[in-house]
């Protein structure tokens, strides 16, 4: 094996998530082609490579390297080139040159060895020193850290995210237990850990690798909207999972349900599986739910026709029976439910309980799943609504590590009612929040539309309680005239009850456009987000008004590749935006993007009065601001208001939203949808899908594509099944009580 020892003068090819990289290196005698895996590849860092010189049959001759051992640069041009190329926060090229002309060739050194001095060049004080010297040491030993993970078949991305968790203590946890990384490091699932495992020569039945299989696959099943999983499933899929005999795995679980790890319970007459805290949660959410049902409530005096008859006069409205019954039985009962589609009046009856209750002294709190979800109410309804998470105080706890709500049993929330919109996204970790915040007496009353897509997280549970028949329901099925002249509205319901929608009736509101193949569908859509939409509908913010949506994140016609496609075609490059390019996506200045997981301590100020706060939610969706390359931070502002931080490790928090699908369009609205429909898959090609992406336009809704694709979706009403029990604890609970 041979040893060079060269620096970088130039990157070819350079693969961010496994840093394998094509450069040439300059030695004192020659220039020479590498070709391997490296940590990092600035212009001006150094490395001594050890490897085999190959000929490729395109590039000629290159040096593959299979191990390294990085060497600061010397040279006052290689120093500059090294400081300058983003690995030290902080450092830009006047920052550089400063430390340059202080310093000389002795700048890595003092950086190194000596950081106080640093404070020696002007500008630079006492916290940008500390940042530059941590940075230094950061990279240093993220660049041993990585070479040792690599022997266990890492990648440098993969190295990345657990030296960002571990920091120093990286090998040392992952060889004494690679299984915790599941739990603990974001996208680090069971496969990665498993391979390390077997690098590290663990049994195929060692019983640490059984338990974490089993969990794995309790926690792919809540990933997919399970609170439970039959026994007998579990066993079999985990002991296919693991190649072990399913005798073994069943052995397995009796054990750790006997450690509390898990909890095997039987419902309807089968055993079934649990993680905890989905059956703590379900059981609680049906106790809590019945006691709230037959507590004793603050008494409105007055008679109920004549405040219903008060509260349409001063909305100018006219209730209907339904809705009428709707709004006595919210006022009257400890928990109610009401659901119903889009024009069947929702809104009016939210104003109108809002208008009595709190006409009769009772405080009134009004809350939505999502940050989107809440501004519309707001504006729809006049009456401030909140996050339930904001309602319910979210914080960061340093004693636990980990975020808790700040109102629960032992510090309720001081309301009277509770009035939760869109609660057919409301998840049943969420739902035992808001219930533990709730004192017996306070109403609750939940209003959304159960024919939607069923939640993200695990748990069904605005079906599950209308299925329960325990609290009083209403179904709201009379569209209003006004509704009526929309086609959004009207085409939804006859999706919802199986009719094929009315296509391009003039002058309305909801449109097909055929296109037979992919190609041309794709050429079409890309024109109307571009440019005839902004143009029919006169938009001056296209990115806010318009949202396309898709069904899937695969294909030519899925998130993934639209996103790519309508990034050039919207916001293409320009020497005035900054880029940043990560894991194989560039951001740009401008981008419209989405967080796409709850983090609940990242900051945020406010653009009115720079207000401080934390927290952004899976769904919220933005703008990038700016970025920063020399201090490596994105900024992105949602809602118009709110200005968030990001460090470039971060990004992965975050993607493109130029395309979503509609499962993460729940809960909004645009004034514009598009959405392609060609070759979906059969297990989204669904009616209530479709249905949920009718009902998030609110001024116009175009389809493009097959008209055959397009029906099929409304014939389909497959509805894939949850496993969720809070509809059995429910009526169980109700004849036990018989």
């Amino acid at each position: 094996m041979e040893e060079r020892t060269g620096t970088i003068v130039e990157v070819i090819y350079r693969n961010e998530e496994n840093g394998y990289t094509v450069a040439v290196m300059e030695s004192d005698t020659e220039y020479f082609t590498v070709v391997g895996n490296l940590p990092n590849c600035a212009k001006g860092s150094g490395f001594t490579l050890r490897g085999t010189v190959k000929e490729h049959p395109l590039y000629g001759e290159q040096f593959a390297f299979t191990d390294f051992t990085e060497e600061m640069p010397k040279t006052r041009e290689a120093i500059f080139d090294f400081l300058c190329s983003g690995v030290i926060k902080g450092v830009g090229p006047v920052t550089a040159s400063a430390l340059l002309a202080r310093f000389g060739e002795d700048t890595i050194r003092v950086i190194e060895e000596e950081p106080e001095r640093l404070k020696e060049v002007s500008g630079i004080g006492e916290k940008t020193a500390e940042n530059i010297a941590s940075s230094y040491r950061a990279h240093r030993e993220f660049a041993d850290v990585s070479l040792e993970l690599g022997e266990l078949g890492l990648s440098i991305a993969q190295s990345m995210r657990l030296y960002a968790a571990y920091g120093s203590e990286t090998v040392t946890v992952v060889k004494s237990d690679p299984y915790r990384l599941i739990d603990e490091v974001p996208g680090f699932g069971f496969r990665k850990a498993d391979r390390i495992a077997e690098q590290m020569g663990v049994a195929g039945d060692d019983p640490l690798r059984l338990s974490s299989g089993i969990k794995f696959a309790l926690w792919q099943y809540a990933g997919e909207g399970h609170t439970f999983v039959p026994r007998g499933e579990l066993a079999e899929l985990v002991g296919n999972l693991l190649d072990q005999p399913m005798e073994l795995i069943e052995e397995r679980i009796v054990e750790m349900a006997f450690a509390g790890e898990i909890k095997v319970d039987v419902l309807d007459g089968r055993e079934v599986c649990y993680l905890f805290p989905y059956f703590t949660a379900e059981r609680y959410t049906a106790v809590k739910l019945l006691e709230l049902r037959d507590a004793e409530l603050k008494p409105i005096a007055a008679n109920m026709e004549q405040m219903i008859a008060a509260a349409e006069m001063a909305g100018g409205v006219k209730l209907s029976a339904e809705q009428k019954n709707a709004v006595k039985a919210s006022i009257t009962g400890g928990v109610s439910l009401i659901t119903g589609g889009p024009g069947t009046g929702k809104t009016t009856i939210i104003n109108t309980i809002i208008r009595i209750l709190e006409g009769n002294g009772l405080k009134t709190a009004v809350a939505a799943p999502t940050g989107r979800a809440a501004k519309r109410v707001n504006e729809t309804t006049g009456h401030y609504a909140s996050t339930i998470h904001r309602l319910l105080e979210y914080y960061y706890s340093e004693d636990t590590d980990e975020m808790r709500f700040g109102k629960t049993a032992e510090d309720p929330l001081e309301y009277d009612a509770v009035i939760v919109d869109e609660a057919s996204m409301v998840d049943i970790l969420l739902m035992k929040g808001l219930l533990e915040a709730l004192r017996p007496g306070t109403r609750l009353i939940l209003i959304g539309d159960c024919d939607q897509l069923p939640p993200v997280g695990a748990g069904n549970v605005l079906r599950d309680i209308l299925e329960s028949e325990t609290v009083f329901s209403t179904r709201l099925t009379e569209i209003f005239r006004q509704a009526r002249e929309s086609m959004i509205i009207v085409n939804a319901h006859r999706i919802n009850s199986g009719e094929y929608p009315f296509l391009n009736e003039k002058d309305k509101d909801f449109y097909f456009m055929e296109r037979r193949d992919e190609d041309s569908c794709l050429e079409l859509l890309v024109d109307l987000a571009g440019r005839r939409l902004p143009a029919y509908i006169g938009s001056e913010d296209p990115l806010s008004d318009i949202q396309v949506l898709s069904p899937t994140r695969k294909g030519p016609l899925g998130t993934v590749a639209l996103n790519e496609v309508l990034q050039k075609a919207l916001n293409p490059p320009s020497k005035e935006k900054s880029e940043k390019t990560i894991g194989g996506r560039t951001f740009r200045e401008g981008d419209k993007v989405m967080q796409i997981r709850n983090n609940y301590q990242i900051g945020w100020k406010r653009r009115r009065d720079l207000a401080e706060g934390q927290g952004v939610f899976n769904g919220d969706v933005g703008l990038i601001k700016t970025i920063d390359n020399e201090y490596g931070r994105v900024t992105v502002i949602y809602d118009d208001e709110r200005f968030v931080e990001y460090e470039f490790p971060q990004l992965d928090e975050i993607e493109h939203a130029y395309a979503v699908t509609v499962h993460k369009s729940q809960g909004s609205e645009f004034p514009v949808v598009i959405m392609p429909v060609m070759n979906v898959p059969p297990t989204l090609s669904t009616r209530n899908l479709l249905y949920t992406a009718v009902t998030r336009g609110k001024k116009l809704v175009v389809m493009l594509g097959r008209r055959d694709r397009l029906f099929a979706m409304v014939d389909n009403n497959s509805i894939r099944m949850r496993y969720s029990g809070l509809a059995a604890r429910l009526r169980a609970l109700e004849e036990t009580a018989l």
